[in-house]
């Protein structure tokens, strides 16, 4: 898993309330387990017209945020059903934090394990940050993890709070996988010593 440390990118603002999983990664792309090219499916139904063609209303269809790495999202981001499809189509598409005032429970834990940060901030914090998203590529947004917290194009500061395992988690890169590999020297000691005492089995 990448580290995630500090980032500064286009932020896309995302003004909408309750986007489920199906929104964000629909039904028919989940016939792949893989983590990659998932990122054309992502938003697919808002994205793109019937025939095919892309949205040109849609925010990520627009120019100033296409290579947007940031989303700012209304209230209860990532409800719906567990897909972890959602996390990994958002980051095949280049989005590596979400910043919401609420998320779902299952969708906020698989981000963590897919390097992607997803951000809870105060209504009021949202509004300022919608504001500074709506302004394209020629407002940046940076997400500084260690500090924890996030800085405006006009110098304002909003502050987040994270668990400290999973900040250390992200900052390492570490996934589930990743945790247990930390660990390879002591797990390799253990199997000798129980191999050892326990030679007849």
């Amino acid at each position: 898993m990448e580290k995630f440390t500090q980032l500064t990118g286009v932020a896309a603002p995302l003004k909408i309330m309750n986007v489920d999983t199906d929104m964000i990664i629909p039904k028919q792309y989940l016939k792949t387990i893989a983590r990659t090219g998932l990122g054309k499916g992502l938003f697919a139904e808002m994205r793109y017209r019937e025939d095919g063609s892309e949205n040109p209303d849609f925010v990520l269809n627009q120019a100033a945020y296409r290579k947007a790495q940031i989303l700012v999202a209304e209230d209860n981001f990532g409800c719906g059903s567990s897909r972890e499809h959602a996390p990994w189509a958002l980051l095949d598409f280049g989005i590596r934090c979400v910043i919401s005032t609420s998320f779902a429970d299952i969708f906020y834990n698989n981000c963590f394990k897919n390097g992607i940060l997803p951000i809870k901030v105060a209504k009021a914090d949202l509004d300022k940050l919608m504001d500074d998203a709506e302004r394209g590529a020629n407002a940046t947004l940076t997400v500084d993890l260690a500090k924890q917290e996030i800085r405006g194009p006009d110098g304002g500061v909003v502050k987040f709070d994270i668990d400290a395992h999973r900040k250390h988690c992200l900052m390492e890169g570490l996934d589930d996988i990743g945790l247990t590999m930390v660990k390879a020297p002591k797990i390799d000691a253990y199997e000798k010593k129980h191999a050892a005492d326990r030679s007849w089995l």
